[in-house]
Parts: structure tokens; C-alpha cells; sequence
């Protein structure tokens, strides 16, 4: 037996180029469906192909962090592995003098749209500050903004992010808070103008996966103005798709990549998990039952 041939044989019988073309947007020339909007948009309904945050759309559900990798040029191959379009930018710890070799020289500002984020900061003073400056040398009027409350476990001082948001939303930012579980400060975020909420799956740099699965589903259901993207706590793939099958609109995550034993193979892997994910929460999981089903119906087996 030729075992290569048989094995081009049953991938050809199994998995032809053009049902997968069929099944995922985008492969093969296959174009994704327009969002119309006739009427309006709700984020916890079926949600279209692209991921929209304050009226810019983005292929990608998964968004990618910059730090802790090995060195620039293993951060810019995990970020081709990803497929992300946007990635993180610390804006305290990036090198800022283009006289300087710095991680901007390996992120395409024509490939990746750039989220400065204020990572560090533990006052609202700070954050606004560090906003500002990745404004002022050109990076954007995006800020992914975190303000953290606690050294240990890096929670977010929400009361603190509330205050940030509201004053850089006053002066032009669109701002993507960081943020607790908290249903009621969601809300409060998204009146103060913020472009998305941003819950944390567990805290940042842990790798313990979702940890908050039911306080995620509530805000899933009733945050519908804004995206709802899953912020810290991913570990590895299946993490990811778990997120995604929450509902979540996009996985923001560092740590889970950059960590891994292979940065690469991981960031594509995670690319991999969010697309699952997300199309799955899409088809709907069937119910779960207490005892079995069988597969196959009884009625008309030959006895």
C-alpha cells in the first residue's frame, strides 16, 4: 500500500479546499458579510464579520500586547502568527527616540493600527498623562487606558478609570478602559463615553483562564452599545475560545502569547482559538443533558 497516496486520498475525501473556502469569511477570495444598518447594532446579537469599535472596523477579533517577548524580532513574528491587526503599545516602557533602535521599528504602522496603553499607571493623573504623550508623538488618539488599584493582583482601580475616561473622552481620545467584572461601573464607563468594556478573565499575567465565566455571560447580555472584549487571564487556546463562546466581541492578551515555550506557534495558535470560538458561539452549542442520547435513532434497525 502506497500510505501516501492513501493519505492524500482521504484529506481530499475528508476535507475538500472548497468546503473550507465555504466555511470560513475571508478564505479564498470569499468576501464577509456586510454589517447593514438599517437598523440598530446590538453587540450580544449575531454579531458580522468584523469587529467594530467606535465606528472602525477591524478583521481581527484578537488583539495582541508587545511586552515580555525575547526580543523585537520574536514580537514582530508572533505578531504575523496572530493575524492581529491591532496591537498594544506600552507607552511608559517603549522606547519613544526613533534615534534608537525600539520595538516601533518592527511594528508596520501601515499593517497594524497601533493602541498605546498606559500600563503602569496607578492614578487617573498618570494615565491622562501617558495619554496624552503617546498623542503628542504620534502614535494615536486611541488609548487602551488602565489604571491599576492594586500591586499583587493588578486590578483595576475602576473608581480611578472612571475619572480618566471621562476626562480624556472630553478631550477627543477614544478610550478602551481595562476594567473589573462589575456590571454597574460597565455601565457607568460606557455613559462617561468609553468606545468599548474591557473585563479582565482573571489577573493580568496569570494564565488562569476565564475565572468569571457567569459575571462574563452578564455582561455579555447586557452591555449591547459597545464591544465586549475579554481583557487579561488567558493562558492558552482553549482559554481564548472559551471567551469567545461567552459572547465576548474580541480577546485582548499578552502574556498568554509572549510566556509560551514557542511565542510564535502560540500566536497562531490563539488566532486559531478566537476564530473557533467566535463561530461558535455564533452556531449555538447544543443543550447540555444529565444522561445520554443516542447518536444513532433505534427506530428502523434491522434486529
Amino acid at each position: 500500500m502506497n500510505l501516501k497516496k492513501t493519505r492524500i486520498r482521504l484529506q481530499t475525501t475528508l476535507l475538500p479546499r472548497n468546503n473550507v473556502a465555504a466555511a470560513i469569511p475571508g478564505v479564498a477570495g470569499i468576501k464577509p458579510r456586510r454589517c447593514t444598518r438599517t437598523q440598530p447594532f446590538h453587540y450580544n446579537t449575531r454579531m458580522p464579520d468584523s469587529l467594530i469599535i467606535a465606528g472602525r472596523s477591524f478583521r481581527s477579533r484578537l488583539i495582541v500586547g508587545t511586552g515580555k517577548y525575547k526580543s523585537f524580532q520574536e514580537t514582530a513574528r508572533a505578531l504575523e502568527a496572530s493575524g492581529a491587526e491591532m496591537v498594544t503599545v506600552a507607552v511608559r516602557r517603549v522606547n519613544l527616540d526613533r534615534n534608537k533602535e525600539s520595538l516601533l521599528d518592527y511594528i508596520d504602522p501601515k499593517k497594524y493600527f497601533l493602541l498605546p496603553n498606559t500600563a503602569g499607571c496607578y492614578t487617573a493623573d498618570e494615565a491622562i498623562r501617558a495619554a496624552r504623550l503617546g498623542r503628542e508623538v504620534g502614535l494615536s488618539d486611541w488609548v487602551k487606558l488602565e489604571v491599576i488599584g492594586d500591586q499583587a493582583t493588578l486590578y483595576p482601580d475602576v473608581q480611578a478609570t472612571l475619572e480618566a475616561t471621562r476626562v480624556l473622552v472630553k478631550e477627543g481620545f477614544t478610550v478602551l478602559p481595562y476594567t473589573s467584572d462589575d456590571i454597574v461601573f460597565a455601565k457607568r464607563l460606557i455613559n462617561a463615553g468609553a468606545a468599548t468594556i474591557m473585563p479582565l478573565g482573571a489577573p493580568i499575567g496569570s494564565g488562569m483562564g476565564i475565572q468569571n465565566q457567569a459575571h462574563i455571560r452578564i455582561l455579555r447580555e447586557m452591555i449591547t452599545g459597545v464591544p465586549l472584549i475579554v481583557d487579561a487571564g488567558v493562558g492558552t487556546a482553549s482559554d481564548a475560545a472559551i471567551a469567545m463562546e461567552l459572547g465576548a466581541d474580541a480577546v485582548l492578551m499578552n502574556t498568554g502569547i509572549a510566556n509560551a515555550q514557542d511565542p510564535v506557534l502560540m500566536a497562531e495558535a490563539m488566532h486559531h482559538a478566537v476564530l473557533a470560538g467566535h463561530q461558535a458561539y455564533l452556531a449555538g452549542r447544543m443543550p447540555r443533558k444529565l444522561y445520554a442520547t443516542a447518536s444513532s435513532p433505534l427506530e428502523g434497525v434491522v434486529r
